[in-house]
């Protein structure tokens, strides 16, 4: 992942690869057409661990870690993930704000130097939908995220048999990788 490069990328494609023990994300640049470009990061997340951690990875052979989240505490439910760079320099971090979460699930994301921005599910409606019953997974949610008041990104889950996610880049400042790893951490933690 080439950090000029990726800077520039204002769309971003995570597409979920499921496998037995652990749920595998693909990130992708977007091509000028709007169709899938280059893979920027692989990730990995094992199920039932004990202490939440994601780590990004150059592709999926797994061998050269870019960044990587993880929880500060094993059980809290408005946990904080730091977000760190391949060599465990911090890049931000960010936190679901659990008493926000209760009708429509709110994130907040933090980059030093930039302030919060705040997150939420664009839909009151699929948001209650989702939580009056389990069997509505598949159901695409999306989350706008603010900073300062303006737009910062969306993250928005397409209809697909796997989990696809389109993400839209607004804020020209905002830390792609920071961005990457709040988009895999919508999927990889929201049910939780």
């Amino acid at each position: 992942m080439n950090a000029q490069t990726l800077q520039t990328q204002t769309t971003l494609y995570i597409r979920q690869r499921v496998r037995l023990m652990v749920n595998q994300y693909a990130v992708h640049a977007a091509l000028p057409d709007g169709s899938e470009g280059e893979l920027l990061a692989f990730a990995q997340q094992k199920r039932m661990a004990m202490r939440e951690q994601v780590t990004l990875y150059t592709d999926d052979t797994k061998s050269v870690p870019v960044l990587g989240f993880k929880a500060r505490q094993v059980l809290d439910l408005g946990a904080t993930y730091d977000v760190t760079d391949a060599s465990g320099a911090p890049i931000g971090l960010f936190r679901k704000d659990f008493g926000k979460s209760f009708l429509r699930s709110t994130w907040h994301l933090e980059q030093p130097g930039l302030g919060e921005a705040t997150g939420q599910e664009r839909s009151m409606w699929v948001a209650v939908l989702r939580r009056l019953s389990e069997n509505l997974d598949w159901l695409p949610y999306h989350f706008d995220f603010a900073l300062g008041g303006q737009p910062a990104f969306s993250v928005e889950k397409q209809w697909a048999l796997r989990d696809k996610y389109t993400v839209r880049i607004h804020h020209p400042h905002l830390d792609r990788r920071l961005v990457i790893a709040m988009a895999v951490g919508l999927d990889a933690l929201q049910g939780r």
